[in-house]
């Protein structure tokens, strides 16, 4: 058990406005279970990566730990991900051995043969619990765990979860709620203003936040109110002295010797009453002194809104016995499957890891009259008879360079209707194409850019990222621009594929709230369990 200290540490990216991290001073224990929150691009995985002694971090202050870090996710090269494994780990990791990787695997409750696998070959979940095998494998070390969960399935999150609620000497930055709680002893927690160490799990911290923001928005109020009984009383006390100050006027001591004392009795009592004045006035000042900083650590989420639309036919999609292969595969990726999109519905979308959701997704966005960018509005129409070729599907997802894709549309059988005229938006997982200024986006997808902007706002997102290109934005922070483009778009039905990856916890409360109160129609897919619990109204599994 050792501390990890770090001193008046400041930091900032080179050629931006504002520190990262200003002044901040805490310590930290190595045998703890670590959760890491905060708002996306409040720094988190800057102060990994400046923990891990990064070498291109240029920072003020010092961290002091005698604690030797590793870092999840492992860097893996082409070279390596056509590789498996066992004949790489000692690269990510020295001096580990097989069979401790192995015994990590067992307690993942995972077969070790993965490790023999080419890494390009596995799952997301799999190639997550072999990166975790390899963390674990020596002991003593003090891991940077950087959301280990994300695009896992429910079973992945949940052996996850079993895993690390096994272990200590951590940190773990996640958004996923159930995680953190199942997994941590102890938060570290960058607010808007300060960095703050607290024992307890998530859930513990949020109801110890809840009171802390009450009493200081009691105590806020309590002295406004003292500031504005103040100000009346030295407004009240000024406009006394200034009148008895003008009564002096007028008396002449030599032509009128009789007033000469009253004068002087009035000079003396103006003094008395400027130089209340000023105390109340000083007063004043420490009410103020001890008000500031009371909110600076409250969040406020704004409420969001969304503009849905409704369409005259209450059954937007159905499917009957629909199933779906790719060419040149076994076995069908789904078949049997029956289900309809009523307005109204809020349908979580779930199945394991390659159990066919996102292509799923993507069948109905391939029967559109054209092919739309993932936060386009278009009308979902399906032109062809029942049981006919369908426009192009999506292509074989197994397709390597030496194996390419065979342009032969995948087979498709059942029937998938649609509203006439339906309008969707869309979310995609995938950020990557995000390039260039936020008004240029805003342009190309017809958006208005003061709402726009607007509503990045009340995600958190900063101004001054409007003026950076979208590649230099965190993970999180380009999700939120794909949501925000989302919900300024008109539609009867949204769909969206894992949204909440990288979303910070506030936001995801935020977006919980906006689903409850609009109740718009949707199609999600997404694996944290405590948002689908509140906002689903039906499940779809695969």
């Amino acid at each position: 058990m050792a501390q990890i200290r770090v001193n008046d540490l400041t930091f900032a990216y080179e050629g931006s406005f504002d520190n990262i991290f200003e002044h901040a001073t805490f310590s930290i224990d190595t045998n703890w279970k670590l959760g890491f929150i905060g708002r996306n691009g409040k720094g988190k995985t800057t102060f990994l990566r400046l923990l891990s002694g990064n070498e291109n971090y240029t920072y003020t202050g010092t961290i002091d730990s005698p604690a030797v870090f590793d870092y999840f996710p492992y860097p893996i090269s082409a070279e390596d991900r056509a590789r498996p494994a066992s004949a790489f780990a000692q690269t990510l990791k020295s001096g580990v051995e097989e069979w401790q990787i192995i015994c990590e695997l067992n307690l993942l409750d995972t077969d070790p043969e993965i490790l023999y696998r080419p890494f390009s070959t596995l799952s997301f979940g799999e190639q997550t619990k072999v990166m975790l095998a390899i963390l674990f494998s020596r002991e003593n070390d003090f891991l940077l765990i950087d959301e280990p969960t994300n695009h896992l399935d429910q079973k992945g999150r949940d052996s996850v979860k079993a895993y690390l609620s096994g272990k200590k000497g951590f940190i773990l930055v996640s958004h996923d709620r159930d995680l953190l709680d199942a997994c941590t002893d102890h938060v570290l927690v960058l607010n808007r203003q300060t960095i703050e160490v607290q024992s307890g799990n998530f859930s513990s911290w949020q109801e110890n936040k809840r009171k802390k923001d009450q009493f200081a928005q009691a105590e806020n109020e309590k002295h406004q109110k003292e500031i504005a009984k103040l100000k009346s009383a030295a407004g009240q006390a000024k406009r006394w002295a200034d009148k008895s100050e003008a009564s002096k006027i007028g008396f002449d001591p030599i032509k009128d010797p009789g007033h000469g004392g009253k004068r002087a009795y009035i000079g003396a009592k103006t003094k008395k009453m400027q130089s209340r004045v000023k105390q109340i006035e000083k007063r004043i000042e420490q009410e103020i002194s001890q008000k500031e900083g009371l909110l600076n650590d409250i969040e406020t989420p704004v409420p969001l809104k969304i503009m849905p639309l409704t369409h005259e036919k209450k059954i937007l999609v159905s499917a009957e016995n629909y199933g779906f292969q790719y060419p040149g595969a076994k076995a069908p990726l789904f078949q049997n499957l029956n289900f309809t999109i009523q307005t109204g519905d809020r349908i979580i979308l779930q199945g394991a890891n390659g159990c066919g959701k996102s292509t799923l997704i993507q069948t109905l966005l391939h029967h559109l009259e054209k092919n739309p960018s993932p936060t386009s509005t278009v009308p979902l129409t399906t032109t062809n008879p029942p049981g006919t070729q369908k426009p192009p599907l999506p292509q074989n997802p197994a397709a390597t360079p030496s194996n390419p894709a065979t342009p032969t549309p995948p087979t498709e059988w059942g029937t998938l209707r649609t509203a006439a005229s339906l309008i969707v938006s869309y979310v995609s997982q995938d950020t990557s194409f995000l390039q260039g200024k936020l008004k240029t986006f805003s342009n190309q997808h017809n958006l208005s850019e003061p709402l726009f902007y607007a509503l990045l706002r009340q995600l958190d997102l900063e101004r001054e990222q409007f003026q950076k290109p979208m590649e230099e934005f965190s993970e999180g922070q380009k999700k939120k621009v794909l949501i925000a483009a989302s919900l300024l778009t008109p539609a009867h039905l949204y769909i969206w594929d894992e949204p909440l990856n990288y979303i910070d916890i506030f936001s995801r409360m935020q977006i919980e709230t906006l689903i409850q109160t609009y109740r718009p129609t949707m199609l999600i897919v997404e694996h944290d369990q405590r948002f689908a619990q509140t906002i689903a109204t039906k499940t779809l599994k695969l």
